[in-house]
């Protein structure tokens, strides 16, 4: 009965909550928040409950319990607990790892703390810790970590600080710790509107309509039959839709409209995350759910879990990162608070590294040092002069290999973009020894500095000019794609009607929409994709994703694509080069083969590789993959020749391979 009521009234209730929240000016935003009058008050900490930790700065109060160190309640404004109250209090707010040890079912561990500790207590600021001890006893039923919870709250600030200090001892049992993050629940019948930039914006279903509606080819995606909010029915909802890269992972949340009430997450900086910036991940969903991932496997599969062998020792320290509240005046747009959000975050992506955790852990700004230089590219088929590396983006990472950065988790990664010119600098770096790693958009592969860099205290150092030498063989004769690492060029087909979720609808993230990898056999319905180099162009001729065949009955078969060109003159005494990088890979073995389609064993083969997952999860890139294929001139006609391009394997419709560049080059000019 109480569903057929809120039903009956849906379509008022989401026509007043677009009334509610649509129409953001671009002037100054004023947000009315309760700061103005309360910033006199000092931080209390109230400890006199045995069971409750609660710390009070007269703008929020944030209720943790004793000793565990979960987030149990959070007094706002008019709401006496954001979180969701009907979950049990351990189902709040907390943090998580999925882990195991090798050959073993993976499972959760909630990092529940046994020991509480005050750490500071003053009137502008209180740090308290949550600990956890491991030992051997333990071995089988917790990760082998030492943990520290901390959370801070302090004056003036609405909201509070949280980070984790995880360490593994030497000689601890082998483990891989495929996600570390954390979670917050809040109350479904306040919070309905989600935001996590200024495009991805919405009001979302509820738990419900997902545990009534019609579960899809994975448990993630359901089809809304039956929503409460009726407007929401037919749409498609699926929490990888709304996964970010992680530079742009700074600030999301929701909305409460009745109070105006706003909830966010806000992460300053990417050093203690996994991947790289351009590493995608899980940001909020339905529920209404709050994300802060620190490491996952998403979109990479388990080539950059957190992996530990032979007793391999570790520390790595976990944010800060700010759990920001505010609210509006219930005159003013709700929106208001994503703008104030917005820059709050810009403030503290100002002030970091922050100057107040009190752990010895946590390197402050003059502990720190910085690397500065200028990157230059050098390729003599592109221009006679070195190139400036525009928009590159570089960044210290544990040393390794060329690309290793891509599938490190367990150090930590500093970022920057350089300018136009290549000119970057990379500031605030913890001590320790690093390589400097760069890609450019619009040059082929990786780049390595060929020496480790010790960073110091106080160090600035200067590299002076660097120069990137990307591969290359010969002279380009033609090219597909734009060499970025992602797909998005390529064309991109719109949803099936019926699965399609509206934020998406004339979106430049379409690609984010469920399905279209089904979409491809609607397109090539008797014969797979040909491209004629010369007569197609890529956006419109080249599929977004190198996909199976389905042919019924949950049966599918692998495709082969074909590029055909033209050779006016064949050199027979030298070797051309393929050029072939891939922006994702699922299970996939990719078979190139030069005009031979059953050439056995092919020409080329990358083996199996990949778990990125990004078709199903929607994805347009996942790991970069470049491969340097040496193609001898007798594979090739002068006239008319065809590239045969198989993925082999088609056990689901999940398996495939993301295209992100192919050039074809000659022989080398002397």
């Amino acid at each position: 009965m109480e569903k057929v009521r809120w039903k009956r009234k849906g379509s008022l209730v989401a026509a007043l909550l677009l009334m509610f929240f649509i129409g953001v000016s671009s002037e100054k935003i004023p947000v009315s928040n309760p700061r103005e009058l309360k910033t006199s008050l000092g931080v209390q900490l109230n400890t006199k409950h045995r069971r409750l930790v609660v710390m009070d700065n007269g703008l929020v109060q944030v209720t943790l319990s004793n000793p565990e160190g979960e987030v149990i309640g959070i007094k706002y404004n008019e709401i006496d607990n954001v979180l969701e109250t009907q979950n049990e209090e351990d189902n709040r707010g907390y943090w998580d790892v999925v882990w195991y040890e090798p050959e073993k079912q993976g499972s959760y561990d909630k990092l529940i703390a046994t020991d509480f500790k005050v750490i500071v207590q003053d009137e502008n600021q209180v740090e308290v810790s949550f600990t956890r001890t491991w030992n051997i006893s333990l071995r089988g039923s917790l990760a082998p970590l030492n943990v520290d919870k901390r959370y801070i709250m302090r004056r003036g600030v609405s909201g509070f600080y949280f980070y984790a200090i995880m360490e593994r001892k030497e000689g601890w049992p082998d483990v891989d710790m495929d996600q570390i993050r954390t979670v917050f629940k809040l109350q479904q019948n306040k919070f309905h509107f989600m935001a996590i930039s200024n495009d991805r914006q919405r009001i979302m279903p509820m738990p419900e309509d997902r545990a009534t509606g019609q579960p899809l080819a994975y448990p993630e995606a359901v089809l809304l039959t039956d929503p409460i909010n009726p407007d929401l029915r037919g749409e498609v909802d699926d929490k990888y839709q709304y996964s970010s890269e992680d530079k742009d992972i700074r600030v999301h949340g929701w909305i409460s409209s009745d109070p105006p009430v706003g909830f966010w997450m806000i992460t300053p900086s990417d050093e203690f995350r996994s991947g790289g910036p351009n590493k995608q991940d899980l940001t909020a969903h339905v529920g209404p759910v709050v994300l802060s991932m620190f490491t996952s496997t998403h979109y990479a599969g388990k080539e950059i879990n957190t992996e530990f062998r032979n007793g391999e020792p570790w520390k790595k320290v976990f944010g800060p990162a700010l759990v920001y509240l505010n609210s509006v005046s219930s005159e003013e747009k709700p929106l208001n608070l994503w703008e104030d959000a917005k820059r709050q975050m810009m403030v503290e992506v100002r002030k970091w590294p922050y100057n107040f955790p009190e752990s010895v852990d946590f390197p402050k700004r003059n502990q720190r040092g910085g690397v500065f230089g200028q990157l230059r590219v050098h390729d003599r088929y592109m221009s006679n002069r070195l190139m400036w590396a525009d928009s590159a983006y570089v960044g210290l990472a544990a040393p390794g290999g060329v690309g290793s950065w891509e599938r490190d988790s367990k150090g930590y990664q500093f970022w920057t973009k350089a300018n136009k010119r290549g000119y970057f600098s990379i500031k605030n770096v913890r001590q320790g020894d690093y390589n400097l790693y760069a890609w450019v958009p619009g040059i082929v592969g990786d780049y390595k500095y060929s020496a480790n860099i010790t960073v110091r205290a106080g160090s600035n150092i200067n590299l002076g000019v660097l120069v990137y030498e990307p591969p290359r063989k010969g002279p380009t004769l033609w090219e597909i794609g734009i060499p970025d690492r992602s797909a998005a060029e390529f064309f991109v087909p719109d949803p099936y009607p019926t699965l399609a979720n509206q934020l998406y609808t004339n979106h430049p993230e379409k690609f984010r929409q469920y399905g279209l990898w089904e979409r491809y056999v609607d397109l090539y319905r008797n014969d797979d994709l040909e491209y004629t180099v010369g007569d197609s162009y890529h956006a419109k001729d080249w599929f977004f994703a190198h996909v199976t065949r389905d042919v019924g009955n949950r049966t599918y078969k692998p495709t082969t694509w074909r590029i055909i060109f033209e050779l006016k003159h064949l050199n027979n005494n030298g070797h051309y080069t393929l050029q072939l990088a891939l922006a994702s890979a699922t299970d996939s073995d990719l078979h190139v083969r030069f005009n031979n389609p059953n050439a056995d064993p092919p020409h080329f083969a990358t083996g199996t590789i990949g778990k990125d997952n990004a078709i199903a999860r929607h994805g347009i890139h996942g790991l970069y993959r470049l491969y340097s294929i040496d193609v001898p001139s007798v594979l090739l006609n002068g006239g008319k020749n065809t590239i045969y391009l198989t993925q082999s394997r088609s056990r689901s419709p999940f398996q495939g391979v993301l295209y992100d560049y192919i050039r074809l080059e000659g022989p080398p000019k002397t």
